[in-house]
C-alpha cells in the first residue's frame, strides 16, 4: 500500500525537477520489511554474479518477476507520475553495486544516449536510484550536472575500461557544477534520462548498491526492430503510442 504522505511530489519539487533535471527524496520509499525484501532478492542476484559489478544485473526483473512487486508499486509510480503524467511504461531496472575499494568510477553519460533509436522520444523518461546501501560521496554515490537535461545529445570519447565501468564518456564537463546524490539506505533520487552524471569510484571500506527503477511516458512508442527480446509493462494508465506491452 502506498504511503501517500512520503510519496506524493509537492508542486515545488515538481517544478525543481522540471528546472534542474533531478530531484532528492529523502524519505523512505518502502515500508522495512518491504525494503528488507528487496535488499534480500538482490543479495541473491549479487552472489549470482560472483558478488562484483556485471552486465548480468542489468535488467534483473526479466528473469526475477519478484521484483515487478516493486516496479509497479503504488510508493514508486506516485512519484512518478507528477513528473512524467498518468501513462507509464516500465521501461527497464538495474542493479548497480559497487564494491569496495575497488569499485570503479561511472563515466560522465546520458542514460538516452545509449538508447538513441531505440524509442521515439526522450523527454519523459526518468529514472528512480533507490538507495539499498547508504550512498555517499565517500563511497561513489551519483552525482549530476543540473540543467544538462534540456542540451541535447552530447559528444563522447573514449576512456578505456582499466578504471571505467564502460568505455565512453561526455567530453569537457565541468565537474565544479556537480551536485552530489547523498542518499540513506531506503531513500532515493530521480532524474531525467537526458541529465549528464556518474560517479566517483569507489575507494572506500563501504559497499555501494542502488536499484535503478526506469520509466517513460506511453506517447513515446518503444521501436520493435531496436529491442528485440526486450520487454516492457504498462505501470499504469494506459498506452498512447502503441507499443508492444507484455502485460496490455
Amino acid at each position: 500500500m502506498s504511503n501517500p504522505s512520503n510519496n506524493r511530489l509537492t508542486q515545488e519539487e515538481v517544478e525543481f525537477y522540471r528546472e534542474n533535471g533531478y530531484l532528492l527524496h529523502h524519505k523512505q520509499v518502502f515500508g522495512p520489511e518491504k525494503l528488507r525484501e528487496l535488499s534480500d532478492i538482490f543479495e541473491e542476484q549479487w552472489e549470482m554474479v560472483g558478488r562484483k559489478l556485471n552486465r548480468e544485473l542489468d535488467t534483473p526483473h526479466f528473469r526475477d518477476e519478484r521484483l515487478l512487486k516493486f516496479l509497479l508499486s503504488d510508493e514508486v509510480l506516485d512519484l512518478v507520475e507528477p513528473l512524467i503524467g498518468p501513462n507509464i511504461g516500465l521501461w527497464s531496472s538495474h542493479f548497480i553495486c559497487k564494491e569496495p575499494v575497488i569499485g570503479k568510477q561511472t563515466p560522465w553519460h546520458e542514460d538516452s544516449a545509449y538508447w538513441d533509436g531505440r524509442l521515439t522520444r526522450f523527454d519523459k523518461i526518468v529514472t528512480i536510484w533507490l538507495a539499498i546501501d547508504r550512498s555517499w560521496k565517500e563511497n561513489g554515490c551519483m552525482r549530476v550536472i543540473p540543467g544538462t537535461h534540456r542540451d541535447g545529445f552530447s559528444e563522447y570519447e573514449e576512456v578505456g575500461l582499466k578504471d571505467n565501468i564502460f568505455e565512453t564518456e561526455i567530453k569537457k564537463v565541468d565537474d565544479s557544477k556537480a551536485v552530489y546524490f547523498e542518499l540513506e539506505r531506503g531513500e532515493c533520487s530521480l532524474h531525467d534520462s537526458r541529465i549528464i552524471h556518474g560517479a566517483q569510484a569507489n575507494q572506500s571500506q563501504y559497499r555501494r548498491c542502488g536499484y535503478t527503477m526506469r520509466y517513460f511516458a506511453t506517447d513515446a512508442k518503444v521501436i520493435p526492430e531496436k529491442n528485440e527480446g526486450f520487454k516492457i509493462w504498462l505501470a499504469r494508465g494506459k498506452d498512447i503510442a502503441g507499443s508492444s506491452f507484455v502485460n496490455a
